[in-house]
């Protein structure tokens, strides 16, 4: 089973690279994938059928006890075959959909592949957490459906919708599992359902769970994302919001009720909200006149219809329930990608312009009222086995209640006939001749269908004409899981479609009649629906609620932000005081010893960056100010030294330089000198406030240490730094293999920062961002043709005005700047047993940098660096993440260190460890986020501000100066 999750996966990261070899073709190699997955489930039939499961469990996070657990029972294999078969369906069916140039087939079809992965996973997990990741991918997924490129308004609506009704149900969800999670004491779906417990926290739990399956499945007052949700492709429609997603949540209420059903507030929550969706979806469907629409609003009533049968909790609805998923499915994708074949033949969907195309597209009407009739529920199609079979049930005391099975039976009655109201509506807008419409000519057709398009939803459409006779077959699987619950009748009842003269029977005819008779004075229904019209509507209150909210912020941000970042501070650090300080004076464990220092010079240090922190609040010039703010860090990195940890004050050094130059560039935009515009008063509050925050802090400090009650980890982390690290600075040991995945996700977070700072900071495109005078060599005016001498190394002579060179720094640079890459590489190859590693490599390099740019300006930053910092940064990312897959092929854990040694000749024995290749991709990193700084706060503000640079002007054109 995880070998098919990951065929998935793969799938999806090749079919970009599949599209652009094999254009739209490329959907019939791909619906391979599901097919494959489709074959191994139908392989398991057998043996699932016969009361075993298949399980499987791939260890994920041990330290919170988390696996890949996975489980396919009869119910996840009814679902999963689902899922598989009818994706490798709606794949081919996209072979033909799509026209051969249209835009972004590569992206759709890796979405729609992780899609159908990350729905099988959902319906064969077995872990709580497991579970809820699936969830939110398909969330996302089905959010990157809808939206398609975004170039749509009502698509990006309507994509934003469906994300935050199902996020926000989801978000419920996860709260809801970790509390049933507790007070089961598992996290294992099948331990939960076996033994679920009771108490608040778990009615508490189910009721959250429950918000994330009603969200997903549509139900009132949610449904409204359903319908907006067809502004996706007709594929998607077809698999996402007919066959997949939207059964998500009636998955989970059929996976759970055979433990929770007895929960108190499950049956009123489920059965009450089932029987108003189905309700509500079938009348709106009535007034439709998009077939889409019209389907849509079909599928939210049907999926009504299916939560009461699967959340009542009695082994004979449950029979029925599966049942009727199974045919759901089938007739309603059948639908949707009939309703694909009339758009893409005649350009509409309205059926109030669509009249004969039953003549002209014979099979496609045959398709389509095979699918309709399975959906009204006519013999001797599948669908109607599973409304019989429900209404039986209901009659038969299919609930405790007799009360409620008279209501609910009554409801589905109602529902049934609206049901069969709007398949008639359907099938007579789509292919019916209409009075006043002339019948379409074969050569008005814009796309007659072919063979290939026609083959899924005729697939399909048999498969729902045949599961009614062939019924019997799903009895064992059926029958595996309703067994499960409760047997509430006095016998169970087979599967078949002929039970005799009972009173379901009636039940089923009378709905029919009563759709039949809906749908023959269909006009003055409509009237009346129209003079009665509510409104308001969910939509409606959705967008209202919205709005609401946004006006919401805009007050409490115009009140509360008020432009002044000293108030903004000033509030943080009195809450900081007022909470966490009061609980540190009266409940924290304070030292029982307290020492000042440890050796004199720390005292000596501390006094200069006491005396530095002082001055930087009497100093006026800003530039001043800082440098001297830079002796606190300074005085930090001495203490680092002083206490033993050479490469923490390494790199202390290097950062805080680093951040002196950053600053520097920045205060270029700023005036020289300090305005002090506040009172006396005022500087008195804010030196009282500092004071006690730095109190505060030191304090923190104080208690975390006296707090210690264990030893520290990292006792243990010599012995197998070299013996299973390879190397004796324990430091670096530490971030590239001990704590390698901290390590990945701060450098990750590193590139999203620089590429954060650049896209604030650049006008125009940051795409390279490499400015050199003159193409490959720099222009010199003074030189013939206008290229610079060879001999020339500097492009300050040339760039940079006279009064703004400095010759004892460009001199300097010369000298320098070669000798301290070097130093960097030392560094970076000694850190594994010496003091340095890549990030503080990467700091030195960038200083080079630094002191390029400071030497010759912008230019001289292009010729010492002619690379984009974006290049630079995902390489580093790149050599990071791939020395993980280099520990699996070399038999390590991913990001795990492997240790080579060799004899080569000359060098003798050679011992090389795979974490230098993350130190690598480190080390790059810090340089492409260098680099990036300067390009941005450096470069760039030198380009804006050189509105006359001579570099950009026309070859031989001079500026006076």
């Amino acid at each position: 089973m995880t070998f098919l999750l990951l065929l998935h996966l793969l799938a999806a990261v090749l079919a970009p690279v599949l599209v652009r070899w094999w254009g739209r073709q490329a959907f019939l190699v791909l619906a391979l994938v599901p097919g494959a997955a489709f074959g191994w489930v139908l392989t398991r039939i057998a043996e699932v059928a016969g009361g075993g499961e298949v399980r499987e469990s791939v260890p994920w996070i041990p330290v919170l006890d988390l696996d890949i657990a996975l489980r396919l029972d009869a119910l996840a294999l009814l679902f999963a075959a689902l899922v598989t078969g009818v994706g490798a369906l709606v794949l081919v069916y996209c072979a033909r959909y799509f026209e051969p140039d249209d835009d972004g087939l590569g992206r759709f079809a890796a979405q729609l592949v992780a899609f159908a992965g990350s729905m099988l996973g959902l319906v064969l997990a077995d872990d709580l957490l497991l579970l809820y990741v699936f969830w939110e991918l398909t969330t996302v997924f089905s959010f990157l459906l809808i939206g398609g490129s975004g170039g749509r308004l009502a698509a990006r609506r309507a994509a934003s919708q469906a994300l935050v009704l199902t996020t926000a149900g989801g978000l419920a969800m996860l709260v809801g599992l970790l509390l049933i999670g507790q007070a089961s004491g598992s996290y294992l779906l099948s331990e939960v359902v076996a033994d679920p417990g009771g108490g608040t926290v778990m009615v508490t739990g189910m009721l959250l769970v429950l918000v994330g399956a009603v969200t997903k499945s549509a139900m009132v007052p949610f449904h409204f994302w359903l319908p907006a949700a067809m502004e996706a492709p007709t594929p998607v429609s077809a698999y996402l919001h007919a066959a997949a997603m939207v059964k998500a949540g009636i998955y989970l209420a059929a996976r759970l009720a055979p433990g929770l059903a007895d929960v108190p507030g499950w049956r009123p929550v489920l059965l009450g909200l089932g029987l108003a969706t189905m309700l509500v979806g079938g009348y709106r469907a009535l007034r439709q006149t998009d077939l889409k629409l019209l389907l849509a609003f079909g599928t939210v009533s049907q999926l009504g219809f299916l939560m009461v049968l699967v959340g009542a909790g009695s082994r004979e609805l449950a029979a029925a329930g599966l049942v009727m998923t199974v045919a759901h499915a089938l007739f309603k994708s059948t639908l949707f990608l009939t309703v694909g074949v009339v758009d893409h033949a005649t350009g509409t969907r309205d059926l109030r312009r669509l009249s004969g195309l039953g003549r002209r597209l014979p099979v496609l009407a045959v398709v389509g009222t095979l699918a309709a009739a399975s959906m009204a529920g006519l013999p001797p199609l599948l669908g109607f086995v599973g409304k019989e079979a429900a209404f039986a049930a209901l009659w038969d005391a299919g609930l405790a209640d007799r009360t409620a099975a008279a209501v609910v039976l009554t409801g589905l009655v109602v529902g049934s006939g609206l049901t069969a109201a709007y398949s008639a509506r359907f099938l007579w807008g789509a292919f019916a001749r209409k009075p006043g419409l002339p019948d379409p000519a074969p050569s008005e057709l814009a796309h007659r269908p072919g063979a290939l398009f026609l083959t899924a939803p005729a697939v399909l459409a048999v498969a729902g004409l045949a599961g009614g006779p062939g019924s019997p077959l799903l009895e064992p699987l059926v029958a595996r899981y309703a067994d499960t619950l409760p047997l509430l009748a006095p016998e169970a009842e087979k599967l078949a479609l002929w039970h005799g003269w009972q009173p379901a029977l009636a039940l089923s005819a009378l709905s029919l009649l009563g759709g039949a008779a809906l749908f023959a004075v269909r006009t003055p229904v409509s009237a009346a629906q129209r003079r009665v019209a509510v409104g308001a509507s969910a939509d409606e209150g959705y967008w209202n609620v919205l709005q609401g909210l946004d006006r919401l912020s805009v007050l409490v941000t115009g009140t509360t932000q008020r432009g002044s970042l000293p108030a903004y501070l000033g509030t943080i650090l009195v809450v900081v005081l007022a909470l966490p300080g009061t609980v540190l004076l009266t409940r924290a464990p304070w030292p029982g010893e307290w020492r000042a220092w440890d050796t004199p010079v720390q005292a000596l240090v501390g006094a200069v960056v006491l005396i530095a922190a002082g001055l930087a609040l009497r100093i006026n010039q800003r530039l001043s100010a800082v440098l001297v703010v830079g002796v606190t860090g300074y005085g930090v990195a001495v203490i680092f030294a002083l206490q033993g940890a050479p490469d923490l004050a390494l790199t202390q050094f290097i950062v805080e330089t680093l951040t002196l130059v950053v600053f520097v560039l920045v205060l270029r935009k700023l005036p020289k000198d300090i305005s002090e515009r506040h009172l006396p008063r005022e500087r008195v509050v804010r030196g009282v406030l500092a004071l006690a925050v730095g109190g505060f802090m030191g304090a923190v400090g104080a208690v975390a240490l006296a707090s210690r009650t264990a030893a520290p980890v990292s006792v243990g982390f010599p012995e197998p730094a070299y013996d299973f690290g390879g190397g004796k600075n324990i430091v670096n040991v530490t971030l590239v293999d001990i704590r390698a995945w901290d390590t990945l996700g701060e450098i990750s977070l590193l590139v999203v920062a620089a590429t954060g700072v650049a896209s604030l900071v650049f006008l125009r495109g940051r795409t390279g961002g490499v400015e050199r005078a003159g193409g490959d060599v720099l222009a010199a005016p003074d030189a013939p043709g206008g290229r610079a001498p060879r001999g020339r190394w500097l492009a300050a002579s040339v760039t940079l005005d006279p009064e703004r060179r400095s010759v004892v720094l460009e001199v300097v640079t010369r000298i320098l700047f070669h000798t301290i890459l070097v130093f960097s590489l030392y560094l970076l190859f000694s850190g594994h047993n010496e003091p340095g590693g890549g990030f503080a490599g990467g700091l030195v390099a960038g200083l080079a940098l630094v002191l390029r740019y400071l030497a010759g300006g912008r230019y001289e930053l292009g010729e010492a660096a002619p690379i984009a910092p974006g290049l630079v940064l995902g390489a580093g990312l790149l050599v990071a993440g791939s020395t993980g897959v280099g520990g699996l092929l070399l038999g390590a854990e991913v990001l795990q260190t492997a240790i080579l040694e060799t004899t080569l000749p000359v060098l003798g024995d050679v011992k090389l460890v795979t974490s230098l290749f993350f130190d690598t991709g480190v080390y790059l990193i810090v340089v492409g986020l260098v680099l990036d700084v300067l390009r941005s706060l450096g470069a760039e503000l030198d380009r804006q501000e050189d509105e006359d640079d001579p570099i950009e002007l026309t070859p031989g054109e001079v500026v006076a100066r």
